[in-house]
């Protein structure tokens, strides 16, 4: 009974990190904790079946993995204002992807440096948030 409680009491946030296999899991969730623990501001949420980061109720970032390698990565929404030598656009007109390698260590300062660096675009009013509540 037990266990069925904490099935239910899991959301689908949890279920996405849980689907996966390691390392990529680890390697989601510590991501995860990174961006959560970036801004009081942030919270998660579950967008096209995957993990959504909002700042102040705007898409800020997702967290994804590749489909042959699995490897993770952080979609920046707002991706075509950051110019950060780690990001990568492709094929993109808005975003811009950071690739993490699941089997390596994690570059915690590249990633809060991005973070920081999209979040000043919401803070200085590049992209425009909702004050209203």
């Amino acid at each position: 009974m037990k266990t069925k409680q904490c099935v239910d009491e899991m959301n689908g946030t949890d279920e996405y990190y849980l689907s996966k296999e390691e390392p990529t899991r680890s390697c989601l969730l510590t991501l995860r904790k990174i961006i959560l623990e970036q801004e009081p501001g942030i919270s998660e949420s579950l967008k096209w079946n995957i993990p959504c980061f909002m700042y102040q109720k705007k898409m800020f970032c997702f967290l994804n993995t590749e489909k042959k390698t699995r490897q993770p990565y952080i979609l920046m929404v707002k991706g075509n204002y950051l110019n950060h030598a780690e990001l990568e656009k492709g094929d993109r007109t808005r975003m811009k992807i950071l690739r993490i390698d699941h089997a390596a260590d994690i570059p915690v300062q590249t990633i809060q440096t991005v973070l920081n660096e999209a979040l000043n675009l919401y803070k200085k009013g590049t992209i425009k948030i909702d004050t209203e509540n």
